[in-house]
């Protein structure tokens, strides 16, 4: 999944204050050593006047003289070590300290992404999709049918498994997904489970309810947000990331500029081949009636719709635990 350039100069600058933090850590540790061993210096001195006069030899092809320096430049080494030993110091005491050692707070290891890198990606994409502490409850792990009976239950089961193959499919062919289904069915749990999922393996997934969603692109239309920066900021996340949620479509106040904006992001995500996920109360005539013929029809062509069953899980847990609860 390739960042976008606004999240991965963000990753990149925390590598740049790692860097920075660890040569000011190692300026100050060198600069305290040096005052405790004052023999140090000039050993060191000693140590790259050697080493310089190995590359010079080396140059001119003197086999005699760089193996004579070669000799030499190990000696002050070990003379090196055994000073800093009778200090209770290690020759790693002179070299930075990295929070990742296996590419040393660069990122990459020669032109690959390291495995800090790519913690870093989930790390962010997690935070930027507002779901971190939800993801911990709401995931395939936690899901449970036990509040599905009967035919309800089957239905679910294969709405599951429809989630798990978007999922298994999801960078081999363009989805998207239109859950339907009353208050409490399940809508939200369910997206959240298939944001885990691609969460964690690295895509960019970005959780709005509708009326975050048209809040944004109402500060970035009408600057009323420090002159609509907030909003304009959240316009590649919006239109760029690769799995938009936009949950609870039609709890917010319907306009005409909620209509056209709808229209907007589905029809402007279909054309740049990125998922979208919507789940919403309303059925299918209540759709139309509101955001229109032509958006209910791009929806129609290019979704996967799918009716969630049952009726408000919310509340018989609430009803068989006796006490107050959420799903």
């Amino acid at each position: 999944m390739p960042l976008i350039n606004t999240q991965y100069d963000s990753i990149m600058r925390e590598y740049a204050r790692r860097q920075a933090r660890s040569r000011q850590e190692l300026e100050e540790r060198l600069a305290r050593i040096h005052r405790e061993l004052p023999a140090l210096s000039s050993l060191e001195d000693e140590i790259t006047a050697c080493q310089a006069g190995k590359v010079r030899a080396a140059v001119s092809q003197d086999r005699k003289q760089t193996e004579a320096l070669d000799a030499a430049l190990q000696e002050l080494v070990r003379k090196r070590e055994a000073l800093l030993a009778a200090h209770g110091l290690k020759p790693s005491d002179l070299e930075p300290v990295y929070a990742c050692p296996d590419c040393q707070d660069t990122g990459y290891i020669g032109e690959q992404k390291c495995h800090c890198f790519l913690q870093a990606e989930i790390d962010l994409l997690y935070h930027q999709s507002h779901l971190r502490e939800v993801l911990e409850r709401e995931n395939f792990r936690t899901f449970s049918y036990e509040w599905y009976e009967g035919e309800d239950r089957e239905i679910m089961r294969r709405n599951v498994m429809d989630a798990r193959l978007f999922i298994e499919h999801f960078d081999d062919s363009f989805q998207n997904l239109l859950l339907l289904g009353a208050v409490g069915t399940g809508k939200t749990f369910l997206s959240n489970c298939i944001a885990k999922e691609l969460m964690d393996s690295c895509h960019s997934v970005v959780y709005l309810t509708a009326f975050q969603l048209f809040e944004l692109l109402s500060q970035a239309a009408f600057g009323r947000d420090r002159q609509g920066q907030s909003g304009r900021q959240a316009y590649p996340y919006i239109f760029d990331c690769d799995l938009l949620i936009i949950d609870d479509l039609g709890t917010e106040l319907p306009n005409s500029f909620t209509v056209s904006q709808l229209f907007l992001c589905v029809n402007e995500r279909i054309l740049r081949k990125k998922s979208t996920l919507i789940s919403s109360n309303l059925d299918m005539e209540a759709l139309r009636n509101i955001y229109s013929e032509r958006t209910l029809s791009r929806i129609i062509s290019c979704y996967t719709i799918r009716q969630l069953p049952g009726s408000d899980i919310r509340i018989r847990k609430k009803l068989n635990a006796g006490s107050p609860g959420e799903i």
